[in-house]
Order: structure tokens, then sequence, then C-alpha cells
């Protein structure tokens, strides 16, 4: 495996990507086209950088992207990023403006992972769990006919999380990138079209 995981680190390297993780997000946006010019991106668990520099250039200048992560990053952004050190499940005041002033959002993304235990069953919970307060909070900032993606461990708990997004977008489909690395647990959910909340919030 060291020579397919060289491949993209190598890769990320070379095209001044922070992280291997952008061809993740590539391939998902070649497969289900979810940036389109001038959208306004939400990205949870940003550090170190990588989707939210992918994103920036696919909404281009007159678009923008709200980074959010518990960790900092020393990430150069181009202008169109904004970057902020936030646990946005215990959100601060300072950041919930940003979110009015910078949203609502066509896109919301979480590539977050629970921190590693090396109990499968214990961080794929975790992991559901996270996705569920992500999408909690796509929910609350997405416009209508918006986007959600989210990276999940698979597990007995993930049909919980289908279920949930069916309930809210018009499609989702599961997806795995060829650039994430086989032996893991990791896929992702793709959830388009927002209905809107019940209330029907534009």
């Amino acid at each position: 495996m060291k020579t397919y995981r060289d491949h993209y680190f190598l890769k990320a390297k070379q095209e001044n990507y922070p992280a291997r993780s952008v061809y993740k997000l590539k391939e998902i946006d070649r497969r289900f086209r979810i940036f389109k010019k001038g959208m306004r991106v939400l990205d949870l668990g940003a550090a170190p950088g990588s989707w939210s520099i992918e994103a920036a250039k696919k909404v281009g200048p007159e678009g923008g992207v709200l980074g959010a992560d518990i960790q900092n990053t020393d990430t150069v952004f181009p202008p169109n990023v904004l970057f902020k050190r936030e646990d946005v499940f215990d959100r601060s005041p300072e950041f919930e403006a940003l979110l009015k002033e910078k949203g609502p959002f066509d896109v919301v993304m979480s590539d977050m992972a629970p921190d590693a235990t090396g109990h499968r069953s214990t961080d794929q919970a975790r992991s559901v769990a996270l996705c569920e307060e992500a999408l909690a909070l796509a929910l609350a900032c997405l416009i209508k006919g918006g986007s959600f993606v989210v990276k999940v461990f698979m597990g007995p708990d993930v049909k919980a999380l289908a279920d949930d997004l069916r309930k809210s977008f018009a499609v989702v489909k599961s997806f795995k990138p060829a650039s994430s690395r086989s032996e893991s647990m990791e896929t992702f959910y793709v959830a388009l079209g927002y209905k809107g909340d019940i209330y029907g919030r534009p």
C-alpha cells in the first residue's frame, strides 16, 4: 500500500495542496458536479485546508468559502477563503455572526473524523455522531436546493444517517473515491437538492 499512498501524497505536494484528501473532493465533484461559480461554501473540519482551497478554485473570486476546524493551520489561503479556528458544535457568538454574514450556503461539506481509538466499532459510532452534528448544522445553513457532502466510517449505524439524509434531500448517494485508501472504513455521502426545513425556509 505504500506506493499507493505515496502517489497521492507526492501529487498533493507537487500541486501545492496541504493534504492528499483534495483528490477525494475532486473525484466527488467530477461525479456529482456540486460546485459552480459564485457559490458560497461552508467547510467543516477544514484543516489543513485542501478542501477549502479546491472549493475556492471551483467557486471563483465571485464565490467564497468559510472554513472551520478545532485545529489551526498555517496554510496560506486564497482571498476568497476565510478560515477560523472554531468548534463548530460549540460555536462562539462571533462564529454564529459569521455564519449569518457569509451564509446561507450552497454547499456544506465535512471531511471530519473522530480521534482514532483503534476500536473499530467505537470509531465508527463516533464518526456517525460527527456526521449527525454536521448534518444538523447543514440543515440550518443551506439554501433550498443546496448540497451536503460528509465523510463517514462505514458500519451498522450508517443506515440511520442515510435515512436522515433522505428526509431532507432529494438525492442521496454513497461514494468511495479511488483516492481513498482501500483499507479505510471511510466513504462519503453526497446529498443533493435540500428540500428546505419544515417551516419552508428558503
